[in-house]
This record gives C-alpha cells, structure tokens and sequence, in this order.
C-alpha cells in the first residue's frame, strides 16, 4: 500500500510540475481601458508620442489612470512610462522596458484637487501642468 501512495504522489507531483512548466505569462491588455482594470474607466484625454506611443488619462469617477499605449515596436521590449500624481502627491510610476504599454498609474481624484500626468517612450516624454482639475 505504501509503495502504492507514494507512485500515485509522484506522478501527480510530475502531472503538476508539467502544468506550471508549460503555462506561459499573462497576457497584455488589450486596450488603455483594460490596462487599468476595465469596468467603468473611460479615456478623457490624451497626448501622442510622436507616432510611436500615446499617453491616456483615464477615470473611473473616483480614481485617474494613466497609460502609454504603444503604437511602434509593439511585442519588442523598449522604455516607456506613465506617470499621474494628484494635488502636491508624489508621482504614481510605472516605468521600464515594456512590450506594449507601460501603466497603470493611478491616483485618487478628490474633489478640489488637479492632476498632473504624463508618459514617455524613448526620449519623448510629455508631461501635463496642473489641469482636469474637480
């Protein structure tokens, strides 16, 4: 019975670890709006990197989400970031060498209070003055 158990053990300890070596990473969103979590967010702004990214602001009615959606070199991996920060906050970052669209970064809205957001890929960056402000 023992030499029973413990075949039956490894083998489902071989079926799992066959399981996790095959499973790949999760896939990228495909769009701003699933970036930052679906649902209720919509674009209300946007800033084109040339013709290679565009940043999107997006907001859900209580937080801002900021994503630099590539448009060039998409599934090769370069620098992109996208940044927002609310009142005199500190930044919410997302930066590095992304495939596809760097973000979400994302800060509360407040009533009474601006946002600052911005993006960059490469070295083209664009960052907002103080604006959308509710």
């Amino acid at each position: 019975m023992l030499k029973k158990t413990a075949a039956v053990a490894f083998g489902l300890a071989a079926a799992l670890a066959g399981t996790i070596a095959t499973s790949g990473p999760a896939m990228a969103a495909d769009t701003p709006i699933a970036a930052c979590g679906g649902g209720s967010y919509h674009v209300i702004d946007s800033h084109a990197l040339g013709s290679s990214a565009v940043v999107y602001l997006l907001y859900n009615g209580s937080t801002n989400c900021v994503v630099t959606w590539k448009t060039g070199a998409r599934g090769n991996s370069t620098w992109v970031e996208a940044r927002v920060r609310h009142d005199h906050m500190y930044f919410n970052v997302d930066e590095g060498n992304f495939k596809y669209y760097a973000g979400p970064a994302k800060a509360k809205g407040a009533a009474g209070s601006c946002i600052m957001w911005g993006g960059s890929y490469g070295n083209t960056s664009y960052l907002s003055g103080w604006e959308h402000c509710g």
